[in-house]
């Protein structure tokens, strides 16, 4: 299948709350409609007692832009045993430079800060970020130390970062983005779920089942 970002005919249903969608009903989210099985469950490794959940997103992805604003207020919100994290995809444009400016903000603990503008510098004022000394300006302009930044950005423990990232994401088959898996089992997203809200719910109760041992 080819990798992509939704496309917009998925994108225009996201608010539609489709009939069809157990979820957008209250009901209980359906295995093959509001997420699927990952045919090839991966073990992960989290902190004792949490539930893994990571989203793959793009830099690139309009529809990863539009996501955001909804999935940092869930993220002040979940529940506190779901531990969540990224994982930049490869498949997209400039991924070359994206992966590793997504780890290097996250090795900086700069993501609270950055990650927004990033997105905005991308999709709202198209700023050009595709080479190392487009990037140094654009942290310059926003704070940031720019040969720090470069630093840790070129690093090895990023390259390494970013390696995991491409193997988590080859492991659960993902092909779109945004997506989010959740403790290595299963995948869900606003396309799936039919809004960003209910892609939330299904997260959340999918983890429900990883707790209770389903």
């Amino acid at each position: 299948m080819k990798r992509r970002h939704f496309s917009a005919l998925a994108a225009a249903s996201l608010g539609m709350g489709l009939a069809r969608s157990a979820n957008a009903q209250g009901g209980t989210p359906v295995a093959g409609q509001d997420y699927q099985r990952i045919s090839n469950p991966t073990p992960v490794s989290t902190p004792a007692g949490t539930v893994d959940a990571v989203e793959f997103f793009s830099y690139a992805c309009p529809h990863c832009f539009a996501f955001e604003p909804a999935l940092e207020a869930w993220l002040k919100r979940k529940p506190a045993d779901i531990h969540f994290h990224r994982a930049p995809v490869h498949f997209l444009q400039n991924a070359v430079n994206f992966q590793p400016m997504y780890f290097a903000l996250e090795a900086m603990d700069l993501l609270d800060t950055m990650q927004i503008k990033v997105f905005n510098a991308v999709h709202l004022e198209h700023q050009r970020l595709d080479k190392p000394e487009d990037i140094a300006a654009f942290m310059g302009r926003n704070g940031v130390d720019p040969a720090r930044f470069m630093s840790v950005f070129s690093s090895f423990g990023v390259r390494t970062k970013v390696q995991q990232a491409n193997a988590l994401m080859e492991a659960y088959g993902v092909d779109g983005v945004p997506t989010i898996a959740v403790q290595g089992r299963f995948l869900t997203s606003p396309s799936q779920a039919k809004s960003e809200q209910g892609t939330f719910a299904v997260v959340e109760y999918l983890a429900a089942q990883v707790r209770a041992g389903h």
